[in-house]
């Protein structure tokens, strides 16, 4: 199997029309659910605040700030509800806007991606050539993500992209932008594109200044500069990291099996079934692993990059050879 061409010749029309189907349901449940987790593990710490609650919390926002960004991902698709006034609006506004994305430039930016994976053109590149890498670069990485570093330099940069001192990337490789890349009528898109951080940001604080305890914002706010800089990192490593080139999904893209501890960090939403996705893309989230598993029934994986864990996707991307920096 060695084309997608293949790949997806073992589903009938009619068995490819129900995987294509979305959800208004489904798309609600997922969101409502994630902010539940929110606001179960804020009202945590809020109720026992030691470094075991704070320590739980982190690793619980961290993730659903990276479900966010699936779901945010998947209305770019136009998967996440079947309703595209729903996916658009909810989107932006509870998946994107809380961890300062931006879905109509994503959508460009993502479909970008999908058209040209693995080639020159692709703009999400640069997140696979770094790999392989040295295991102590690695760390740094890692380092860097868990003490905020990088999440800062993300916000950092994210405001320049929105202020438009910046072109605009969700992976690397932004250019500055003179004045005369600014016409007119700036302030009014930077005032668009930033409301739904703001107006989220403050629903936040807000809530749990009433709750009694705004200080609670700020475990939020440090799960967004720190653990779900890490779980961003490592999703995005196993995607397409260390495996073919081209814009084929069979020989480029990567599936990953996730376990309970991976789906409540680095792989929510079903974003570890990242080969089918991209098979696929009309596929939601929700029925990827039914996608997978009829893959997977009808040999269709056979010699595709599918990984048995995240620890060795790791593993994979990492080389002894010092010369690799």
């Amino acid at each position: 199997m060695t084309t997608d061409e293949e790949l997806l010749g073992v589903l009938g029309p009619e068995e490819r029309a129900a995987l294509m189907a979305p959800s208004d349901l489904r798309g609600a449940l997922a969101v409502a659910g994630d902010w539940a987790f929110v606001g179960a593990a804020l009202a945590l710490v809020g109720a026992w605040p030691n470094v075991v609650t704070v320590a739980v919390a982190l690793v619980v926002l961290g993730g659903r700030q990276l479900g966010f960004s699936i779901l945010m991902h998947e209305a770019a698709h136009r998967t996440l509800f079947r309703t595209r006034l729903l996916n658009d609006v909810v989107g932006e506004w509870l998946c994107a806007g809380p961890v300062w994305a931006d879905l109509r430039r994503y959508r460009k930016h993502h479909l970008a991606h999908h058209a040209f994976t693995g080639t020159a053109k692709d703009p999400d590149l640069c997140l696979v050539t770094p790999f392989p890498t040295t295991r102590a670069s690695l760390l740094r990485k890692v380092a860097r993500d868990l003490t905020g570093v990088a999440g800062l330099k993300r916000l950092v940069a994210i405001f320049l992209m929105d202020t438009e001192r910046l072109s605009y990337t969700a992976s690397g490789g932004a250019r500055r932008l003179g004045p005369a890349d600014r016409p007119a009528g700036t302030w009014r898109r930077v005032a668009r594109r930033m409301a739904p951080f703001v107006v989220s940001q403050s629903v936040l604080f807000g809530l749990c200044w009433v709750a009694g305890a705004p200080w609670l914002y700020a475990v939020w706010l440090a799960a967004l500069l720190t653990t779900y800089s890490l779980f961003l990192r490592v999703r995005a490593i196993a995607e397409h990291s260390c495996t073919g080139e081209g814009p084929a999904a069979f020989p480029s893209t990567r599936t990953t099996e996730a376990g309970w501890l991976a789906r409540l960090t680095v792989a929510p939403h079903g974003v570890n079934y990242h080969l089918e996705h991209h098979a696929l893309m009309s596929v939601p989230f929700f029925r990827l692993p039914a996608f997978h598993r009829l893959l997977r029934e009808r040999g269709a994986l056979a010699g595709a990059h599918v990984a048995p864990g995240y620890g060795a996707v790791l593993r994979r991307v990492v080389t002894p050879d010092p010369a690799v920096a």
